[in-house]
This record gives structure tokens, C-alpha cells and sequence, in this order.
């Protein structure tokens, strides 16, 4: 090549680098798709009604707040140098800087109450989650999701046994003794939240060792807050984990093969109302088998979506409109629910209050025991180290179905969740019996 044909070769790079990092820089300077002076007008406006009493109420008031705050959080988080790469970046943000919001009183009452209604009994977070579970199953291919069956008990098994040996092993080691560090912090992280969780856990409790079921739920509180926490910091570290070692990471997938099927098709509003249709329907007759099945309606639709799939009694324009419905969600709303899960779900007096040395070390080692124990037995039948120890491991040790969402998130794992809520309901059940099985042998 001669002199000017590399002068202009290099023109060229130079001139292709610049269009690269302009467009780069532009998309910096924009939230949520929207350029960053818009988004300012956005933010103003919702701030101007939030305080002076006249924001809407109900769900229109609620989503707002959400939407807006939770994307200029997560933009933040996104952007700060340690947080971005090691502790969950817009996620974490996203949970805790609304947390935080509650806890030093910045946000008002009534809008609190607001969010909280709107994400409990407003449904916001089931109308969340059904949409993943319905459009990612439904995304699945078929053939490997019938290879991937009861072999995933196996990695929940392992989280199980890492996190009590590793919380024994903790324990003794900073004074714990072993009823305390199994039966007080690894049973109730591995419990599958509050609602599935700690309050059965606290009955059960209250049955064999004497005292009212709200003295009990006064102690697994905090190490359901706590682990929670790690479950969200480990999450991220593994997703770097991943990206350093891409041999243990199938980015997403859980073994090789698995994937989410990319449809070519373009988004079509018809068919993602019927793939709203569809995961409506699919967690409505979740909650049907539950009145006859002692199983969580999660749980139970998990297995209803994954058997049609199975058997193809699905039409391929419902399995598309499933799929668009379920991108819409992750994108549009994942900040919006993170930020409800710091107002309605993360108490910031139960994590403080539980900040002693010997209290992190414990609930870190539960963790960490509950990644491991899933990586290592899930590479055995064959899926990906970090995807198992996401999914079977991380889904295990945080707040059920707010704490999945947390943790894909930061995880930037979203297609996982109906492994995750798999770990989080039918792994809480798992541990609502062993309790049963432990507690007469430990005490």
C-alpha cells in the first residue's frame, strides 16, 4: 500500500472512530431514549407535583414517580466508576437510593403509601414478573428446555448444602455456634422472601422453639435485608466474573444451546397486546391450580407455560407477542420496579441495625456459600458456572420475587427469571421443609 493510499486508510479509521464515539457521547446524553434536556423537563415537572401535594393518585401518580425517578437513579448509578463495575450499577442505585429516599424522609407520606400499595396489592410486581416468565419460556427452544428439566434441582441442591457448610464453617470462626448461624441466617436468607419465607419460617419456628411467630420474624428480617444486599453486589461481580472468563458464562444462556429465540419479526401493538393477554391469562390460571395444588401459582405457571411450549399448543403469534410484550416490560419498566422495591420492600433500619462485623461476615458467607455450591454442581450436569450460580444459587439467598428481579438486573441476566423464580419458590418450599426436618436435631 503506498504513502497515500495508508494516509488515507487512516483518514478514513480516524473519520469512522469519531462518527463511532459522537454517536456514543450522544447516547450518554439521553435517559430512557429521551435527550437528556427533555428528560430534565420530565423530571421537573414530576418533582414540582410530587411536592406540592398535587400528584395524581393510584397508579398514574405511582408509575410516574417510578418511571422517572427510577430512570434518572439508574442513569446515575450507571455512570459512577465503582458502582458501575462492581456493585450493580443502575440496579443498586436504583433500590437503594429510593430506600434511602423513605429512610431520611424525602419522599412524602402519601406518595410512599402510593408506591407501596401499587407494587402489593396493586399487583405491579406480578404484573411484571408474568410478563418475563410467560415471553421468555414461551422464547425458549422447546427441545432444550425439556433437556434442561429436574437437572435443575441439582444446582438448588448445591446452593442448599454450600450455604449451611459455609455458614457452619463461618460460624465457628467468629463465635457463631451452629444452630444460630444455620437456623438464625442461612434458613432464612435460602427461605424465598417474606411473604413465602420468613413469616412460615417464623411459624414453624414459633412451633418448635416457644416463643410468638413475631419475635422470630424480628430476627430473620434483618438477614433477609442483608442478604439481599450481597445476592445484588455478588450478582454484578459475577456478570464481571463473566466477562473476564468467558468460558464460565454462557451470557445468559444456561447451557449451551439455550437461548432466547430472537424473533426477526418487527414489533407489531397487536401482537404484544396479545402477548399481554397471554401473560395475564397465564398467571390467572396460575392462581386457579394453587386453589387445588399446594404449590405457589408462580411456580404453578412456570410449569403450565413450559408444558405448552413443550407440547406446541401454543400459536406462533401468540409466542411472538409473549416475546414483544416481554422486551417491552424489561426495558420500559425494570428501573420503575426496582425503585418501588427500594419504597415498598428494602428496610434500611432492619440493614443497619444489622451491621455489626460479625453479622456481615455470616451472611456474606451464606452467600457466597450459595454461589458456590450451585456453580460447582451445576457445572456437573452441565450449565454454565455463572448462570447456575445467578439463577440456583443468587435466586436462592435473596427476597424472592423483588430480590430476582434485583439480581437479573444487575446480573444483566433478565431472561432467566423463570429459573430464578423456580429457585425462589419451589427452592423456598425445599427450605420451609428442611427447617422442619433441622430445627427438632438442633436444638
Amino acid at each position: 500500500m503506498g504513502e497515500s493510499a495508508k494516509k488515507l486508510h487512516t483518514e478514513e479509521l480516524t473519520a469512522n472512530e469519531l462518527k463511532v464515539y459522537d454517536r456514543k457521547r450522544k447516547d450518554q446524553l439521553k435517559i430512557m431514549g429521551l435527550p437528556l434536556v427533555w428528560f430534565a423537563v420530565f423530571l421537573t415537572i414530576t418533582l414540582v407535583t410530587l411536592y406540592t401535594g398535587n400528584l395524581p393518585t393510584g397508579m398514574i401518580g405511582s408509575l410516574l414517580v417510578m418511571v422517572v425517578l427510577g430512570e434518572a437513579l439508574g442513569w446515575i448509578g450507571d455512570r459512577l466508576p465503582i458502582i458501575k463495575s462492581y456493585l450493580g450499577g443502575g440496579a443498586i442505585v436504583a433500590i437503594f437510593g429510593s430506600a434511602y429516599m423513605v429512610y431520611a424522609g424525602l419522599l412524602p407520606e402519601s406518595v410512599i403509601t402510593g408506591v407501596d400499595e401499587f407494587m402489593t396489592t396493586g399487583g405491579f410486581l406480578d404484573f411484571y414478573i408474568a410478563a418475563l416468565i410467560t415471553g421468555s419460556i414461551l422464547g425458549m427452544n422447546s427441545k432444550v428446555l425439556v433437556k434442561i428439566g429436574v437437572r435443575y434441582f441439582v444446582p438448588i441442591f448445591g446452593a442448599v448444602i454450600g450455604a449451611m457448610v459455609i455458614a457452619g464453617i463461618v460460624g465457628f470462626l467468629i463465635g457463631f455456634s451452629v444452630q444460630d448461624a444455620v437456623l438464625v441466617i442461612a434458613l432464612p436468607i435460602l427461605g424465598g422472601g417474606m411473604g413465602a419465607g420468613a413469616i412460615p419460617m417464623a411459624q414453624v419456628y414459633s412451633e418448635f422453639l416457644g416463643n410468638p411467630p413475631s419475635y422470630y420474624i424480628s430476627i430473620l428480617v434483618p438477614a433477609l435485608a442483608l442478604g439481599n444486599v450481597f445476592a445484588i453486589v455478588f450478582a454484578s461481580l459475577l456478570n464481571s466474573l463473566g466477562n473476564k472468563m468467558p468460558s464460565l458464562s454462557g451470557n445468559g444462556q444456561l447451557i449451551p444451546g439455550f437461548k432466547i429465540e430472537e424473533k426477526q419479526s418487527s414489533f407489531d401493538i397487536s401482537k404484544m397486546g396479545i402477548g399481554l393477554l397471554a401473560a395475564l391469562l397465564f398467571f390467572a390460571l396460575g392462581h386457579l391450580l394453587g386453589a387445588f395444588i399446594p404449590l405457589h401459582p408462580y411456580a404453578l405457571m412456570i410449569m403450565l407455560v413450559a408444558l405448552v411450549k413443550i407440547l406446541d399448543l401454543i400459536p406462533e403469534t401468540v409466542v411472538e407477542g409473549a416475546s414483544q410484550w416481554y422486551q417491552f416490560v424489561a426495558k420500559t419498566w425494570t428501573l420503575a420496579l426496582l425503585f418501588g422495591i427500594g419504597v415498598a420492600f428494602t428496610d434500611l433500619d432492619s440493614v443497619l441495625a444489622a451491621l455489626s462485623l460479625q453479622y456481615i461476615l455470616l451472611v456474606a458467607g451464606v452467600v457466597f456459600g450459595a454461589v458456590l455450591g450451585a456453580a460447582l454442581l451445576g457445572r456437573l450436569v452441565g450449565f454454565y458456572p455463572i448462570e447456575s450460580a445467578i439463577s440456583a444459587g443468587l435466586c436462592m439467598a435473596n427476597m424472592g420475587g423483588t430480590g430476582d428481579v434485583a439480581v437479573l438486573s444487575a446480573a444483566k441476566r433478565m431472561q432467566l427469571m423463570p429459573f430464578a423464580q423456580i429457585a425462589s419458590r419451589l427452592g423456598g418450599a425445599l427450605i420451609l421443609l428442611l427447617a422442619g426436618l433441622i430445627i427438632p436435631l438442633l436444638v
